[in-house]
C-alpha cells in the first residue's frame, strides 16, 4: 500500500503512529488513557490520543480506516464463560475492545502487540481464545503469531515480542497466513557501542563514586580468579562458610557450596580482596552477590552492561541490552561509566533522533517527555518501530 489510513488504539507514545507513518500511512484516531502520553503525542502528532478505548463508539467515533493498530495489555482471559460462547471468554478483558471494534468496522488489516509470553500464557489457551475470537471477526492470520526482537533487525536490544498480523477475509478465515521470517541475525552478531558512542551526557547519568568502587571492585575480583566462565551468582556473603545451611532450599544450597569452591581455590587472593574492601562492609548487602553472564566475550565489567539490580549486580555481554520495560534498573554502558540516557532509550526503539525540546520547526526528531522516570517508562512501554515496519511490510505484501 502507498497511501492508507490508520488507527492507533492503546496508542502511549506512537510507536505504531512513527512505523504507519513511515510507510505511507495516516492516522485518524488514536486513543490512550496516559496523560503523560497524550501531552507527548499531540507534541509529535499534532493530534490528540486523550481517548478512552472502552468508551469509543464502533460505527460513530472511528473514522474508515485501511489498518488498525493495538498494542493491547494483557489480562487473564476468564475460564468462567468457557461454555458461553468466544465473546463471553473475552468479556472484561481490553482484547474484547479489539474485538468489539473490529466486527463494527472489519478494518482489512490488523496490527497487534503482546509480550512474549502471550502465546504460552495459561498454557497456551489466551491465544487460542485470541486466534478464535479474530477469526471469527473474519481474519485469516498465521497458525501462530511472529515472535520478532529488535536485536534480530541489527538493533542491539533483546526484546522478544508477539506481533499478531491478520487480513480481512471472512471466507477464507481457515487458511492460515504465510508469512516467513528472513534471515535474521543473532544476539552475539550485535554491538551496542555501534550504536552508542561516547559522547557528552548531563552529570546525572554518570555513575556515582560509591558505583564505581563497588564496579571496580567486581572487576578486580574476575581478573583475579582463576575462573572466566562462571555459571552461578558469585556471593561474597557464603566464601568462608563450611558448610551449606541444612535449612535453606536445595538451588541456594547448590549456590553456597560452589561459592565456597571458588573460595578454596582462589583463598589467597580473595582473603586479599576482601581485605583491601573491608570485608564488603562499605557495600549494600545486594551488592555482595555478582553474576557474570558474559562468557568469555568480554574480560572486563567495564566493557559489558551493567545492572545494579535488588538481586545483585549484573554483567551481561555488550551484545545487547535488555528490554526496556519499565526501566526500573537503568542500564550502566561499562566503557562509558555512565546510564543509558533517555534519548539512547528511544533509539534503542528505533524512534527518529529523539530529543527533549524541538528546535525551530525541525519535525524531524521525537521530542521526549520532559521527565526522566516518565520517558523512560514510556520508551519501556512502547512498541519498536522497525519492529512493526518489518513485520506491516510482510502483512501489506499479501
Amino acid at each position: 500500500m502507498n497511501r492508507f489510513r490508520f488507527v492507533d488504539l492503546f496508542s502511549g507514545i506512537g510507536g505504531f503512529h512513527q512505523a504507519m507513518e513511515q510507510l505511507g500511512g495516516e492516522c485518524v484516531l488514536a486513543a490512550e488513557i496516559d496523560s503523560f502520553c497524550n501531552k507527548v503525542y499531540q507534541e509529535n502528532y499534532g493530534m490528540s490520543s486523550d481517548r478512552n478505548v472502552q468508551e469509543l463508539d464502533a460505527l460513530k467515533d472511528i473514522p474508515p480506516h485501511e489498518v488498525l493498530c493495538a498494542g493491547f495489555p494483557c489480562q487473564a482471559f476468564s475460564k468462567a464463560g468457557k461454555q458461553e460462547g468466544l465473546g463471553d471468554e473475552t468479556r472484561g478483558t481490553l482484547f474484547f475492545e479489539i474485538a468489539r471494534i473490529l466486527r463494527a468496522q472489519h478494518s482489512p488489516y490488523i496490527i497487534l502487540e503482546n509480550v512474549r509470553n502471550l502465546v504460552s500464557h495459561d498454557h497456551g489457551n489466551t491465544w487460542k481464545i485470541i486466534k478464535k475470537v479474530l477469526k471469527e471477526c473474519g481474519y485469516r492470520l498465521m497458525e501462530k503469531p511472529l515472535i520478532v526482537s529488535p536485536h534480530q533487525l541489527g538493533i542491539p536490544q533483546l526484546r522478544e515480542r508477539v506481533i499478531i498480523l491478520g487480513k480481512y477475509e471472512p471466507d477464507n478465515v481457515e487458511e492460515p497466513l504465510s508469512i516467513k521470517l528472513d534471515a535474521k541475525k543473532k544476539k552475539n552478531d550485535n554491538c551496542i557501542y555501534d550504536v552508542i558512542t561516547e559522547e557528552p551526557v548531563e552529570e546525572k547519568y554518570y555513575i556515582s563514586e560509591y558505583e564505581e568502587m563497588v564496579l571496580a571492585a567486581w572487576d578486580e575480583f574476575y581478573q583475579g580468579i582463576n575462573r572466566k566462565v562462571i555459571g552461578f551468582p558469585i556471593w561474597a556473603d557464603f566464601f568462608r562458610y563450611e558448610k551449606a545451611p541444612e535449612d535453606f532450599p536445595d538451588w541456594k544450597r547448590g549456590f553456597v557450596e560452589k561459592n565456597m569452591t571458588l573460595y578454596q581455590e582462589n583463598k589467597q587472593f580473595i582473603d586479599q580482596w576482601l581485605e583491601k574492601y573491608h570485608q564488603l562492609e562499605d557495600f549494600a548487602p545486594t551488592h555482595h552477590k555478582m553474576e557474570w553472564q558474559a562468557g568469555t566475550m568480554i574480560d572486563s565489567v567495564w566493557e559489558g552492561v551493567i545492572q545494579l539490580r535488588p538481586s545483585g549486580v549484573r554483567i551481561k555481554a555488550p551484545t545487547c541490552f535488555p528490554a526496556l520495560v519499565a526501566m526500573v534498573q537503568i542500564p550502566i554502558i561499562g566503557r562509558y561509566r555512565r546510564r543509558l540516557t533517555v534519548e539512547e532509550a528511544g533509539r534503542l526503539q528505533s524512534f527518529p533522533n529523539p530529543v527533549r525540546e524541538r528546535m525551530g520547526e525541525d519535525r524531524d526528531s521525537f521530542v521526549c517527555d520532559e521527565s526522566d522516570q516518565q520517558a523512560y517508562k514510556q520508551f519501556g512501554n512502547s512498541v519498536n518501530v522497525e519492529v512493526v515496519k518489518y513485520c506491516a511490510r510482510k502483512l501489506f505484501a499479501l
